[in-house]
């Protein structure tokens, strides 16, 4: 009797409980769907619920955005499950070990990590208030772990744009303005990148704090709430091929498992649904794949509407699709998939003991060497990660060489780094460092490789041996600078040493460069090193003070000599040895350029470089008087005949002046031509003609594949005599994003494919390789008395390619 009186007891206390939690509606004083919320009112919201349920919401904040917005998560569960949260994650965590014993679910649901895909937040107000309500059944062996918003400075910047030009009423017809949001769109975080393409790279600071807590969970499901296009469909688990071959078949059936169940409520509702199709499972930076290598069962959740959708819009076929019709489906799924989360809680937990546990990868080492500061920087990604690495100070190592994509040898002298695939984080490390990841389909959603030796510049061997690391013998780097010497050198190899010069140069420091190599006082100097005089800073009281201090900063090693007379090569007063003039950088936005490649420039110049520049946006750049500025960049973009004659006049009257160009991706279809700059596209020799035989009309897609190159490494040949190549050797990884090729320019070559190139790594159609076979990957052209730096391929992509930025540093400081 006892029993069933605490049962009726607990039935009574949580039917007050929901009588007195207010529904967001209720909350917000409108009803749900018939205004966006803005960030600052979902805060309040969740900070109700925690404040009127404290025993089943505990509220914290994870992080801050750029624009000073916090990021939030809110844990709900059973106030047995509360009340013994860490416990609970603790008990978790020994599961990567083998030795966990938990019973409990994890969920954790990612809402609007794009920031103009708006509903899903408002879909996760109703659905927490829902699980404290009239679900709260699941939480007794689930806990739930929710981010309303991953991306609230373009949620707002969205929010308020449409408040600020929607009809009142809404407006339904597609063509009003409400539904076309314009250039500088939500979608993406305040420095224009796209965050859902981050989770592995880690470039942005909603990332980098987001991941911190994911990896003190790590938990069992991971669900990443989108919007598509108006017209499509919802679409739901299970993924569309590609699979990587590390995923489980727990993960693939647990997708079919979760898929069935969520069609079973549309199916009850007439909603439609697909699955299956266009969203894969391979490129590891999304909030699906992430999880997923991590051991989840990650899924991407997507909804028809994003930011054309407003309020309400007319689709194709006649209906209207509203903002509470879409709160309703993701409602719907989020539910879902909590309910069969707890449904599966002891299964969950097996499989992923088993995750853990069944590794068994061909390569069991990454062996790495190089120069110290890409080292460093490859380290810090792994640390967040919370991926273990050891140093290695010497040796002979055998297996998959990078560098010749055969086996071979490769030997480390102090200078060397390992990551094994033993360890909880093998699947992740299998992932990132894979020479070649194996594709079951070419039809992909994003790019096909990836390998974080090449992206990062770095020798490398993958070794079916266990490597073990070495005691580092390597010190600290300290600078104690002789104030007497006549000059101080320092070596220029990475972008690490391009933030030491800009800092230099925005202490008032002049720095000249060599153009040449030179051996002083014995010691050997490459082309780029950089050579700081007393005489040249003679105006500066402070000067040996200041470079000390910047020195330290960055850790970097400086020579002092006492002389400018070379033992060989050329002297410091050369003209082979030049100032390097300070960059007054501008940079074009807005229309025709592309958001996310306009996003990269800013934010490495902002975030990366630490050095200012101009954004001119192409709304008034007529206006403005170029002679302001040393370099212009126009960003990769989608540029037609954005420059007219005159205006493209008035460009190379700028560049003859002594003006650098740097036209990046598209931006260089916009500069070509007769009236254009010296390059030129690429003509095909026309191939002997073959018979062609009628083809289905389903196999249109792949036969589109045939000229696309989905994301691809290639070894190119690089000339690195050319002041924009200072810095790096023989060869380098590129990586190419599409088939735009461009003849050899007449001189300047810095980087280029040579004749039938073949990828690396990654896919690459049979007829885009030929229209890519000997053309220009990045390159310079004197006009005049100024440059134009020509970038066919993206050095900054996504922020993650690490060992392409210095040649965007060479660009700004090296090249004259």
């Amino acid at each position: 009797m006892a029993r069933y009186f605490s049962i009726f007891l607990l039935f009574v206390s949580l039917t007050l409980t929901a009588q007195q939690i207010k529904s967001p509606s209720e909350f917000l004083g409108y009803e749900l769907g018939t205004e966006f919320t803005r960030h600052h009112e979902v805060v309040d919201y969740y900070e109700y619920l925690a404040e009127m349920a404290p025993d089943r919401v505990k509220l914290t904040v994870y992080g801050q955005t750029n624009e000073r917005r916090p990021l939030l998560l809110a844990y709900v569960s059973s106030p047995e499950n509360i009340s013994n949260l860490e416990s609970i994650r603790q008990e978790h965590l020994k599961d990567t070990e083998g030795s966990g014993n938990l019973s409990k679910a994890i969920v954790w649901l990612s809402y609007n990590v794009h920031g103009n895909e708006s509903v899903s937040t408002e879909a996760s107000m109703q659905t927490i208030y829902e699980l404290l309500t009239n679900k709260s059944a699941y939480l007794e062996n689930t806990v739930v772990i929710m981010d309303p918003c991953i991306n609230p400075d373009g949620r707002d910047r969205y929010s308020n744009w449409y408040n600020q030009y929607k009809n009142t009423p809404n407006q339904v017809d597609p063509n009003s303005k409400e539904h076309h949001e314009g250039w500088w769109s939500g979608r993406s975080n305040h420095y224009m990148f796209d965050l859902n393409r981050d989770w592995a790279w880690l470039t942005q600071k909603e990332s980098q704090q987001r991941i911190k807590v994911y990896n003190e969970w790590l938990p069992h499901v991971h669900v990443d709430f989108h919007e598509q296009g108006v017209n499509n469909p919802y679409y739901f688990a299970p993924a569309a091929e590609p699979y990587h071959e590390v995923i489980t078949d727990f993960q693939r059936e647990f997708q079919v498992t979760l898929g069935r169940n969520h069609a079973k409520y549309f199916d009850a509702n007439g909603w439609f649904y697909f699955t299956k199709e266009v969203f894969d499972l391979f490129y590891p930076s999304y909030g699906d794949t992430y999880p997923v290598y991590n051991g989840a069962i990650g899924m991407t959740y997507e909804q028809g509407g994003s930011g054309r959708a407003g309020l309400g819009i007319i689709t194709a076929i006649g209906d209207t699709l509203t903002l509470k019709d879409r709160i309703a489906h993701h409602f719907t799924t989020g539910l879902s998939t909590i309910e069969v989360s707890s449904q599966n809680a002891t299964r969950l937990n097996e499989e992923f003991r088993k995750f853990y546990k069944n590794q068994n990868f061909k390569y069991k080492s990454y062996v790495l060497k190089g120069d110290a500061d890409k080292l460093n920087a490859l380290k810090s990604l792994l640390a967040k990660h919370k991926i273990t690495y050891g140093d290695l100070s010497n040796g002979t190592y055998k297996g998959h060489h990078y560098a010749t994509g055969s086996n071979g040898s490769m030997s480390v002298n102090n200078n060397g780094m390992v990551v094994s695939t033993n360890q909880p984080k093998g699947t992740l490390v299998q992932v990132l460092f894979e020479p070649n990841a194996k594709l079951s389909d070419s039809l992909t959603y994003d790019i096909t490789a990836w390998s974080l030796p090449y992206a990062y510049g770095l020798d490398a061997i993958a070794s079916t041996s266990l490597v073990t690391a070495q005691a580092s013998q390597r010190d600290a780097k300290s600078t104690n600078i002789d104030k007497g010497s006549y000059a101080y050198l320092t070596d220029w190899n990475s972008i690490e040493d391009a933030r030491f010069l800009a800092a230099l140069l925005k202490e008032g420091i002049r720095v000249r460069k060599a153009d040449r190599p030179f051996v002083i006082d014995g010691n050997s100097f490459d082309r780029g090193t950089l050579i700081i005089t007393k005489g040249d800073n003679e105006h500066k009281s402070n000067f040996v003070d200041v470079l000390q201090t910047v020195a330290n900063t960055f850790q970097k090693e400086i020579t002092p000599v006492s002389t400018g007379f070379v033992d060989s090569g050329k002297d410091f007063g050369s003209s082979y040895v030049q100032m390097i003039e300070k960059p007054k950088v501008a940079v074009l936005s807005g229309e025709p350029t592309s958001t996310l490649r306009f996003g990269e420039i800013w934010h490495f110049f902002e975030q990366q470089l630490h050095y200012p520049l101009t954004v001119i946006d192409s709304e008034y750049a007529n206006r403005v008087d170029l002679d302001e500025y040393n370099i212009l960049v126009l960003p990769d973009g989608y540029y037609g005949n954005h420059f007219n004659e005159e205006q493209l006049s008035e460009l190379k009257d700028w560049v003859r002046n002594g003006g650098k160009l740097i036209a990046m991706g598209g931006a260089i279809d916009a500069i070509d031509g007769e009236n254009g700059f010296g390059i030129q596209k690429k003509k095909l020799e026309n191939d002997e003609e073959e018979d062609i035989e009628p083809k289905p009309y389903e196999d249109w897609e792949r036969e589109r594949i045939k000229s696309a190159i989905t994301g691809a490494i290639f070894k190119t040949k690089v000339d690195n005599t050319n002041p924009l190549a200072y810095g790096y050797g023989q060869n380098y990884f590129t990586l190419k994003l599409g088939s735009r090729g461009y003849d050899y320019l007449k001189g300047g070559n810095a980087v280029y494919l040579e004749k039938n190139a073949k990828p690396f790594s990654g896919f690459a159609g049979s007829e885009a390789q030929k229209q890519i076979s000997e053309s220009l990957i990045f390159g310079t052209e004197n006009v005049g008395r100024g440059q134009v730096i020509y970038m066919v391929d993206n050095p900054l992509f996504r922020g993650f390619w690490e060992n392409g930025k210095l040649f965007f540093a060479n660009a700004l400081f090296m090249v004259e």
